[in-house]
């Protein structure tokens, strides 16, 4: 049990011996850099576009910084164990306002959604820029974040699991369409080396991959449902403890709605409106979470999930109260990880090779020796 709570921990393969023996050793890059950026670039066109038109959104503005009084930031997880980056501005201020570099824009969009008077089906989308400083760099976790992140207004009545599946299946049809579309443009990336994208998505409780593999952490249940099942899933109901004790992965509490009973199965309780798509890639022959997503926490389940995450001082902030009074709407969103989704898509072995970071000495010389060069 103890690999399980281990399994919860912040992400990242955690040694870089251990990396050098995961990372392809017979890779060869299916694009040059320079056409690798142009692919870059007409996958971000196409899934900006094509999400917006399948969930009647509209791009807006995102904050890159936020006050910290205000507890818009994410947190990302509830064990406290990754901070975001702090630093005081405002010359000329008395008191300089405590800033924070945004993590994720998760519960600022909930916000935005007033701002931007958006109505019920209408919705906002974001290219968003984060750091996130307490991530363990390897071949597809980087400091710097980039994200799709979404939000729609929604109704009560759409509090379920028929409704979360529908946005699901929408969103893996613009990914599918993405990667149907720059093999078009570069047909080298098709090619009998690796599978085609899956079409369709399997959905699956965590209760149920915790049936299938009761002995395994985490991520090795993850591994094995992509390799046994399908290479393609989305991982309903993320947050709640589970029948061994252990949620399948922790989740903040103030965002999704994880605590919800859904359904019922050989009579014991399901919870969780909230999910992750996962995929198999066949270029690093591991799992990739591509999103993270869900309905949001509601005044009553907000109250639990903070009292069962031993987070009830939050209560006082600014949007945990907008969510007590009513005054930002009910809605659905998630945050679609833009690096890790152009790795999958172009084939590539590290998020390098997509985007532009910092990385450690140890990984480059990894990465050179494995034919990976990654962008500075």
């Amino acid at each position: 049990m103890t690999e399980k709570v281990a399994d919860l921990a912040g992400p990242g393969i955690g040694d870089y011996r251990t990396l050098a023996t995961e990372l392809p050793q017979d890779y060869e890059p299916l694009l040059a850099p320079m056409d690798r950026m142009k692919a870059v670039f007409a996958v971000k066109r196409y899934i900006e576009e094509n999400l917006c038109q399948e969930l009647n959104l509209q791009m807006v503005q995102v904050p890159l910084i936020v006050d910290k009084d205000s507890g818009v930031n994410d947190y990302l997880d509830r064990d406290g164990s990754r901070t975001p980056v702090e630093f005081d501005c405002g010359l000329g201020l008395d008191k300089p306002i405590r800033a924070q570099v945004v993590q994720a824009a998760t519960k600022w969009k909930r916000m935005a959604l007033k701002q931007f008077d958006c109505g019920i089906g209408e919705g906002i989308c974001t290219d968003m820029k984060a750091v996130r400083k307490d991530y363990f760099l390897d071949h597809d976790h980087s400091s710097y974040v980039d994200q799709w992140d979404w939000e729609l207004v929604m109704t009560e009545e759409q509090r379920s699991l028929d409704f979360l599946k529908q946005i699901v299946t929408k969103i893996w049809k613009v990914i599918f369409g993405a990667g149907n579309m720059v093999q078009e443009m570069f047909p080298q990336l098709r090619t009998s080396k690796f599978d085609d994208i899956p079409e369709q998505l399997k959905f699956l409780h965590a209760e149920e991959i915790l049936d299938l593999y009761p002995d395994l952490p985490r991520k090795q249940r993850e591994t094995r449902i992509l390799q046994d099942v399908a290479p393609a899933v989305f991982i309903i109901g993320i947050g709640w403890p589970l029948k061994d004790g252990y949620p399948h992965e922790l989740r903040a509490a103030d965002y999704d709605d994880w605590v919800t009973e859904t359904a019922q199965q050989n009579g014991e309780p399901y919870h969780g409106l909230n999910g992750d798509i996962l995929v198999w890639n066949p270029v690093t022959q591991r799992r990739h979470e591509l999103t993270s997503m869900g309905i949001r926490v509601t005044k009553e389940t907000l109250k639990i999930q903070l009292k069962m995450s031993q987070q009830e001082d939050f209560l006082d902030l600014p949007y945990h109260q907008a969510i007590l009074n009513d005054q930002i709407p009910l809605s659905i969103g998630g945050g679609i990880g833009q690096a890790r989704t152009f790795m999958y898509l172009l084939r590539a072995a590290h998020l390098g090779e997509v985007t532009v970071s910092v990385w450690p000495k140890e990984l480059k010389e990894i990465c050179a020796k494995n034919n990976i060069h990654v962008l500075e």
